[in-house]
């Protein structure tokens, strides 16, 4: 918090209080494990081509929008030594950040296997949350077992808007439980997931994030420097970004 205080001190910012505590609640509510952390994880996703990147030709997400990148973070499963190191990362993260954790959970379905992971490490129990209640059967939306009061920590593998990642949350918070926060492997960084965090009162410590991501591949030649405003000017705004290939 002093860092972005100093920040905003050097670029000349006056700030009122009510100003800075919304400051201070983002600041809180979405940051990284660690700059070393970040580095090397931005590296291995691009090596392993867990995330792409492409100005000229987007990828179109499921909500239609077009993006200079795609993540997935499922391929890491495949690789033994990354997997560990994600593990011992995402458990380091719930050990410094949220006491008194009792049980894991995981974001159906991408943040279901790292969560089993992060729980068996921790020794607790796990339980993951679909996106909706099953229609047949009990209709469970939590599959796992979990009570009322118990201190939750939620595991995701990417946070874009966070819509679904806190989908999950307000589920388990119906059902009674304690949600301390999440922790997920990377996140865009984008203004709407810092407001939805915030209005959701759940912080989020995430492992890696596009700052660090662009900055690499950059430095890395993954991309050629031309192409590093394209990209940070889709962070922020990637619907205005995305219009611009509509009729491409």
């Amino acid at each position: 918090m002093l860092i972005l205080m100093f920040f905003i001190f050097l670029q000349g910012e006056s700030l009122n209080m009510k100003a800075l505590f919304k400051l201070k609640i983002l600041y809180i509510c979405g940051m990284i494990l660690n700059s070393e952390t970040a580095a090397i994880i931005a590296e291995k996703l691009l090596q392993i081509k867990a995330i792409k990147l492409n100005v000229e030709k987007p990828f179109t997400w499921a909500s239609g929008l077009r993006s200079p990148i795609y993540c997935d973070n499922r391929i890491t499963l495949s690789f033994h030594e990354l997997r560990t190191y994600i593990r011992q990362q995402l458990v380091k993260a719930v050990q410094e950040h949220f006491e008194g954790v009792d049980v894991i959970a995981g974001v159906a379905t991408a943040g279901i296997p790292q969560g089993v992971l992060v729980a068996e490490a921790l020794g607790l129990p796990f339980v993951y949350v679909r996106s909706q209640k099953k229609s047949h059967g009990l209709t469970n939306q939590i599959e796992g077992r979990i009570n009322s009061g118990q201190s939750v920590v939620v595991v995701e593998d990417l946070v874009s808007t966070g819509k679904s990642s806190l989908a999950a949350v307000d589920a388990l918070r119906d059902a009674g439980a304690v949600v301390k926060g999440m922790v997920a492997i990377f996140t865009y960084g984008l203004q709407v997931a810092d407001a939805n965090f915030t209005e959701k009162n759940c912080k989020l410590i995430t492992l890696s994030d596009y700052d660090h991501l662009i900055d690499l591949a950059v430095a890395a030649d993954y991309v050629p420097q031309k192409d590093k405003f394209a990209l940070m000017e889709w962070r922020q705004n990637p619907r205005e970004w995305s219009n611009k290939f509509e009729n491409k």
